[in-house]
Parts: structure tokens; C-alpha cells; sequence
């Protein structure tokens, strides 16, 4: 299958770009890296937007999927409009990513109705992410005590949010951070929305001001800056950060957002899930990354493009946590059958399956030539999208070379068969399933 790559600047460059290598490797996408412009995304899916194309015929997927609706199944193809449910992406990312949410499904109807070009659809977009390698970004709101200890040791972040904004949040929170009463937390995310409102809204200059106070501080202070740190960042640590952001977006107000949000490292393999209306900005790295199918995207700093603070500060959730309540732990995928070469040198096929019904992901990892995996058959679609070494694929008499890069569709009930010619032969299938397991037509 044939799938569209973005270009941005916030892409790795040339070679570097995984986005842009597999996109490189289907041969009849004409398409040739040039070491130095930066690649972001490769989609895959119906999107209208870039939608995929058959490599044989130049169909579009969503053509495809619109004359066939057994390759969805019929109850995928009603609930979703005849759409995949899922958009399933690689990201390669050097540069920053905006500070963003996406909205929820009627939010997301009201802004396309209101402001079609900044907001091209009427979908929701919660969404996942798998690190292909190391990755680290700012993801949802950091835990109270933790906003409230850098509001105390960064002046320049006090300064900027007022004095009076400061205090409301810290006593508006006070002896409460932790509680699990409803009415604390309702309490404690009105007392956050408003501290993090105040910074937002804040005049350019001063922000500017700021910032050049804030660097200042990180270059001097290494380990003791921001006090030290909070317990989920060294000093040092956040220092490096506010300066290798501040190279990539001067003065930007994003230099304080991450005072607020929580700091994440993910390890290859690791994952996590943010909700409709969680914030988050990713800052580098290649993910595997699955989502509903919108494009939608409220955007509100790290970003040239157009902002919609309002927006921003008044739809997000305002949870609270440590990032490891966002993490996802993976599990053993119980509809898949090893055979013995597989079985024997630990071959894998594990679940990341988060708390919606749009999509699932599963990564296997096949070690040695001959180690086979048979998918039992789902009642519903799947796009698989190879990241390292080669075999082949089967679904039914169809037998295809695989490599790294490329990309099938598997229609629903059909039973796939992945078998590695390498020493190492790394897959990810998004697919999506309503009912039943993954239950027992085609690859384009």
C-alpha cells in the first residue's frame, strides 16, 4: 500500500527520518529523500485528507473501502461512515510538536462547523503512541504538589503567572492535591484551569521578558535549578530542557507550559494513551502513533501555526497525574499462533489496547528466518506496517515480499500469516474489532 508522507519542519532530516525511509522503500511511490529537508508523518488510512492508495491500482483506500464494505465489515462501515475508524501513522520528530489537544467528538463537531479550515472534520481524537525509538515529550498535567514547588522555586514563572494568580492556586489546592473526594478534585482542577489560563493569556512581551530571565537561570543553575527539581525531573535535567526548547522556540510560552506538564521518557516498546482533551506537545524522537480518524488538532504554543488559546484553556480536562497513570503496560496477544522456530527464540506478539473502540495495536516481533505467526481472522480491518527486517506476508493464496516500510491492508475475516526471512522481523498492526474477539478478505 501505498501511504502519504508529510513534510514539516519539525521532522528529522533525510536519512534520519524513519517516516521518510519507509515511505522511500514502495517502490512506485516515486518518491526520493533528500538529505536536507525534514520528514514528519507517514499516514495510513482513509483520511480524506491524504488517504492510502493501492500500490497496484492507484485506488485510494477509501475507494476501496467505500465499493467493498465487507472489507470493514458491514457494522464497521455504518457506525463509521464508511471510514476506516482509525488513523494509524509513523512520526519523526526533531523539532518540537505545538502544545496541543484534540477535541472531543462534540466539541470537534462545533469547531468544524464554526472554523472548517482550521478544523477539517468533526471527529474526536484520542490517541496512542509507541516509541520505535528513544522518545520524550510533555504529556497531560503534572501532580499538584509538584505545580505547586516550581511555582515556589522558578521566579520568573511566578512573575509571569502574578503574584495573585500564584497564591489562589497554591491555596486553592493546599492539604488537597491528593485527595480522591470528587468535590476536592472538581475544586483542585478549577484552581489549576485558572493558574494555567493565567500564563496562557499572557502578553507576548512578557512572556519574551520572561523567558530570557528563565534561560538565564537554567544556563546558571545546572543541578539547582527549579529548585532542584521536582520528583519526576532533576534540576540539570529540566535545565537542559527549557534551553534546548528555548534554541527551538525562543521566548516561546511553551519554556513554561512544561512547569505544568509532565515530563516523559519512553523507552523503545514503551507506550502511552492520551484521552480526547489531553494536552501534550512531543519533542522528539520516532513513534508509532494510532488515533481516531481526525485531523483536528487545538493548538496554543511551540507553533507558528494558528493558536486558539480560548479554546485550549477551556476544553482541556485539567486531570492531574504522574505519568505513569498514562503509560500503558502491553499484553501477550492471545489470538495469534507461533510456530515452532518462533516459539522457540522468543518471539513476541503483545497488545497495546487502550480504553476505546476505534483501534488496537499489536507489535510482533518474529527472531530468526522461518518463525512464522498466523493471526487468527478478526471481524474487522487492519493496516500492518513493517519497521524492520524482511519476510513475507499471506492472507489466504496471496502470498508478498515484506520489508521494512512497507504497508498492507488486511480486510476483515481474513486470517493472517507473517513469516521472517531475517534474523529480526518487526511488525505493527492497528486494527479495529466491535464485537467479539479479534473472530474468524484480501491485501491490497
Amino acid at each position: 500500500m501505498q501511504v502519504p508522507l508529510i513534510q514539516l519542519q519539525c521532522g528529522k532530516v533525510g536519512q534520519e527520518s524513519a517516516a521518510a525511509k519507509y515511505a522511500a522503500a514502495t517502490e512506485s511511490a516515486n518518491f526520493s529523500i533528500e538529505n536536507e529537508k525534514p520528514y514528519a508523518e507517514l499516514w495510513m488510512g482513509t483520511h480524506p485528507s491524504l488517504p492510502s492508495k493501492d500500490v497496484e491500482t492507484q485506488r485510494s483506500l477509501l475507494d476501496l473501502v467505500q465499493d467493498n464494505k465487507a472489507l470493514m465489515s458491514t457494522e464497521i462501515s455504518r457506525k463509521y461512515g464508511e471510514k476506516l475508524p482509525f488513523l494509524f501513522k509513523v512520526l519523526s520528530i526533531r523539532k518540537a510538536l505545538s502544545i496541543q489537544a484534540h477535541p472531543n467528538k462534540k466539541l470537534a463537531e462545533q469547531l468544524h462547523a464554526k472554523d472548517p479550515k482550521n478544523y477539517p472534520d468533526d471527529n474526536h481524537k484520542p490517541e496512542m503512541t509507541i516509541a520505535v525509538t528513544p522518545f520524550d515529550g510533555l504529556c497531560g498535567f503534572r501532580p499538584l504538589k509538584e505545580i505547586s514547588h516550581f511555582l515556589a522555586t522558578v521566579p520568573s514563572l511566578r512573575k509571569l503567572i502574578g503574584e495573585e494568580a500564584a497564591k489562589q492556586f497554591e491555596q486553592g489546592v493546599h492539604g488537597r492535591e491528593t485527595s480522591s473526594n470528587a468535590e476536592d478534585s472538581e475544586r483542585n482542577k478549577k484552581s489549576l484551569q485558572a493558574a494555567f489560563s493565567a500564563l496562557m493569556t499572557q502578553d507576548k512581551s512578557a512572556i519574551a521578558a520572561a523567558a530570557k530571565d528563565l534561560v538565564a537561570s537554567a544556563e546558571k543553575d545546572g543541578e539547582d535549578f527549579a529548585g532542584g527539581g521536582g520528583p519526576s525531573n532533576g534540576g540539570k535535567e529540566l535545565a537542559d530542557l527549557v534551553v534546548r526548547l528555548n534554541g527551538q522556540f525562543e521566548g516561546d510560552v511553551g519554556l513554561f507550559v512544561l512547569f505544568f506538564l509532565n515530563y516523559v521518557k519512553l523507552e523503545v516498546g514503551e507506550a502511552m494513551f492520551l484521552k480526547a482533551d489531553d494536552i501534550h506537545a512531543y519533542l522528539s524522537g520516532d513513534i508509532i502513533e494510532c488515533m481516531a480518524s481526525s485531523d483536528n488538532v487545538v493548538r496554543a504554543g511551540f507553533t507558528p501555526k494558528f493558536q486558539d488559546i480560548p479554546t485550549l484553556t477551556s476544553m482541556l480536562t485539567y486531570s492531574y497525574a504522574p505519568i505513569s497513570e498514562q503509560k500503558m503496560t502491553p499484553v501477550a496477544y492471545p489470538y495469534v499462533t507461533l510456530n515452532r522456530t518462533a516459539y522457540s527464540s522468543s518471539s513476541s506478539a503483545i497488545l497495546y489496547d487502550p480504553p476505546i473502540e476505534e483501534f488496537s495495536v499489536v507489535k510482533t516481533e518474529l527472531k530468526g528466518k522461518e518463525a512464522k505467526a498466523t493471526f487468527e481472522a478478526i471481524e474487522g480491518p487492519s493496516i500492518i506496517i513493517c519497521t524492520a527486517g524482511s519476510g513475507t506476508i499471506s492472507v489466504g493464496p496471496k502470498s508478498k515480499p515484506v520489508k521494512a516500510g512497507y504497508v498492507f491492508f488486511i480486510g476483515a475475516t481474513a486470517e493472517c500469516i507473517l513469516e521472517s526471512d531475517s534474523e529480526y522481523f518487526t511488525t505493527f498492526k492497528a486494527f479495529c474489532e466491535l464485537s467479539g474477539k479479534e473472530t474468524a478478505n484480501g491485501v491490497h
